[in-house]
């Protein structure tokens, strides 16, 4: 018995992990030439959804694999130069080295007859590989192509600054003395606005839609520890979900009074943006709010409201596109199709193929993913069983059903979990 993994990331390590210990064998592809994911995307100076002022939102304390808790001398929300070094110490300590091959890119997996998956590979010399595999978990994110708008508004072509997307933004340094929108009012929106506000010569921030912007800290405490807590996790959701707005009320007072749009929805009806800063570079006039960008006319932004200013560049900070080439057309899903998997893991057309981290919390993701890691080594081990596909099926259904009742049909909505309610279902299972 043989298992691929695909990504050396932190899903991808948790499961290299999980399935050492029961002695399965397992190879873990890993296209970069270091583990670590996006943590060590900055530093190495490549493209992706990570920059250089990007830290953890989430304690070191939930963020650290339970086996192996981040060490006491890191700051309580680590930047991602300590997350790479700690996820590297990580695949030290756990013996994974020898199960990993760097600079290698899958190019293929396809199940074949008799139900084992067929993997093509591409070493850093070009050399393809063809293996055989019992089983594949993919654990390469899902934070992989940008979305932008499309079309652009009216004038982008012409616009005479720099349009680009977030996964293309490495430190607000390369914007010294310019004017610069961001877009957006999500994680990397406000993160790199407030980074920008500390260079630039204006920083303004569109916003479209309001969201819920939620401090790291409550009451002295992480949000995540809170979700965490005994005495949080005993609460209903409705229970839940006044007492964060209260204390919210309490820690920020309203949306609208820092120039943002309210939200037109309760917190966790939607994705919600944790963020100790931007709040603080509104209120000291280091980032200008704006509403949604109406046009681009030569060197100036229109905005919906009439206004228009001058910029040299625009960040969209609109989020990415899942993508997973090497797999068949549809897996895990399509434009128009939710991902569709089993506890959020399994393909019930596809026995031998899980997901790991192709989830969405509120809260840290690292406990999640350890236990999606294990329940998988226990399925692989054959410790566990899947129930039938059309009970799977079913599953599925309804848990689509009451993501849509609570969230809406928007795009990305199908991976998003409940930190307590998933984690207690992963551990029963």
């Amino acid at each position: 018995m043989s298992v691929c993994v695909i990504g050396a990331g932190l899903s991808g390590l948790a499961a290299a992990h999980a399935l050492r210990q029961r002695g399965i064998d397992v190879v873990c592809l890993e296209k970069a030439p270091d583990v670590g994911g996006i943590w060590r995307q900055p530093d190495a100076g490549e493209r992706g959804p990570a920059y250089r002022a990007l830290h953890l939102n989430s304690a070191r304390q939930l963020t650290g694999y339970s086996d192996f808790p981040m060490p006491d001398s890191l700051p309580l929300y680590p930047r991602h130069s300590d997350v790479a070094a700690y996820l590297r110490s990580f695949a030290d300590w756990a013996g994974l080295g020898d199960h990993i091959e760097l600079r290698t890119e899958v190019l293929s997996v396809r199940q074949a007859a008799d139900g084992s998956w067929t993997v093509v590979s591409r070493d850093a010399e070009g050399s393809e590989r063809t293996r055989s595999f019992s089983q594949v978990i993919v654990a390469s994110g899902h934070n992989t192509l940008p979305d932008m708008p499309d079309p652009l508004p009216p004038g982008a072509g012409s616009f005479t600054g720099t349009i680009l997307h977030s996964m293309d933004y490495q430190d607000g340094a390369d914007f010294a003395g310019q004017r610069v929108v961001v877009v957006g009012l999500g994680a990397s929106a406000v993160d790199i606005a407030a980074d920008l506000s500390r260079h630039a010569e204006r920083t303004l921030l569109s916003v479209r839609r309001g969201l819920h912007i939620i401090p790291k800290q409550l009451f002295g405490l992480s949000v995540d520890l809170i979700a965490e807590a005994p005495w949080f996790t005993k609460m209903s959701f409705p229970e839940q979900r006044a007492w964060v707005e209260k204390a919210l009320l309490v820690a920020r007072g309203r949306i609208s009074d820092y120039g943002l749009p309210e939200p037109d929805h309760p917190v966790f009806s939607s994705a919600v943006t944790i963020s100790d800063e931007i709040l603080s570079r509104i209120r000291h006039g280091a980032v200008v709010p704006r509403p949604a960008i109406e046009a681009y006319d030569g060197d100036r932004v229109v905005f919906k409201d009439g206004t228009e200013e001058e910029a040299d560049a625009v960040v969209y900070c609109t989020g990415f596109r899942m993508s997973f080439p090497f797999l068949p057309a549809g897996c895990p899903a399509t434009e128009d199709r939710p991902v569709e998997l089993y506890r959020r893991i399994v393909d019930p057309d596809r026995p031998g193929l899980y997901y790991l981290g192709l989830i969405r919390p509120h809260g840290s993701i690292t406990r999640l993913v350890e236990a999606q890691a294990r329940w998988v080594a226990r399925l692989v081990d054959g410790e566990a069983d899947l129930p039938a596909p059309d009970v799977m099926r079913k599953e599925i259904a309804a848990y689509l059903g009451g993501i849509e009742e609570r969230y809406g049909v928007t795009r990305g909505t199908s991976i998003q979990v409940d930190f307590g309610a998933y984690l207690r279902e992963l551990r029963e299972a």
